[in-house]
């Protein structure tokens, strides 16, 4: 398969290690991945927080990038996150039929249909459930609430999890509650984010994981943040990076991909 990278803004901005393990990942596997380069923010950001004008043109923009799947130029859009995968099916075209834009909203529904969220791919899409991956850890998994109930992914993350080689998979006490993050929920209202943070982490440290593996590295980072200054040695790893490695290759070496675009 051909598949273009959504690489989403955190992942580009702070933690391109979800990406290149994906890239890395979808390469191993034999699969052709590109990156095209014009692709900016999905505008979750924007559409959440009310400012639908001002999400247009990012809407425009990701239409207008990612078109090439409507063309057969590529088989899929495979992102590493579930919330942008849930934005990117839903949003786009509502925000553009409220903007009296019915020809992009059509176009921003298509490209959802080809979009997935990794976990989603590998086992809905190509039908897989052991990807060869070796990780002799032990983990513990935060479903995020964008990718449960919006994405919907499902058990994908636990099957390609349990069939890891090497891996001591122990599962989370109540993990389907939220960990407060919820982008700027957690600004506005941060005594309960606060609150939903520190039961998330007794949950976490309540397994003994060395590592807390989930989907999306923001709710990674809002829970990685309290673990760090607890002080409490537990590591946060995206999905991608606990199924990029294998026993012959421990550690995977960042790539780029192939540039699409100027």
């Amino acid at each position: 398969m051909r598949i273009a990278l959504f690489a989403t803004c955190i992942s580009d901005v702070m933690f391109p290690q979800a990406s290149q393990a994906t890239v890395h990942l979808l390469r191993r596997l034999g699969h052709e991945v590109v990156f095209p380069q014009s692709q900016g923010c999905c505008g979750q950001m924007h559409i959440n927080t009310g400012y639908y004008p001002e999400a247009v043109p990012l809407i425009k923009n990701h239409v207008e990038t990612f078109q090439p799947v409507l063309d057969g130029e590529w088989d899929a859009i495979v992102v590493p996150s579930g919330s942008c995968t849930g934005s990117l099916r839903h949003q786009p075209e509502i925000v553009a039929n409220k903007e009296g834009l019915p020809k992009l909203a059509r176009y921003a529904k298509e490209i959802g249909k080809h979009t997935y969220e990794l976990s989603e791919f590998l086992v809905n899409v190509l039908g897989l459930e052991d990807v060869g991956a070796y990780f002799p850890h032990r983990v513990t998994y935060h479903p995020t609430c964008h990718s449960l109930r919006i994405a919907k992914v499902g058990d994908a993350p636990y099957t390609l999890l349990r069939n890891v080689g090497g891996i001591d998979f122990v599962e989370l006490p109540e993990e389907e509650s939220c960990c407060g993050f919820g982008g700027t929920f957690s600004l506005k209202n941060p005594q309960v984010s606060t609150a939903m943070l520190a039961d998330k982490m007794a949950n976490v440290l309540s397994t003994k994981a060395e590592i807390l593996v989930a989907g999306d590295y923001s709710c990674l980072m809002h829970i990685g943040g309290g673990l760090s200054r607890m002080r409490a040695g537990v590591k946060v790893v995206h999905l991608a990076e606990v199924l990029a490695p294998t026993q012959d290759e421990p550690w995977f070496a960042p790539e780029t991909t192939t540039k699409v675009g100027a």
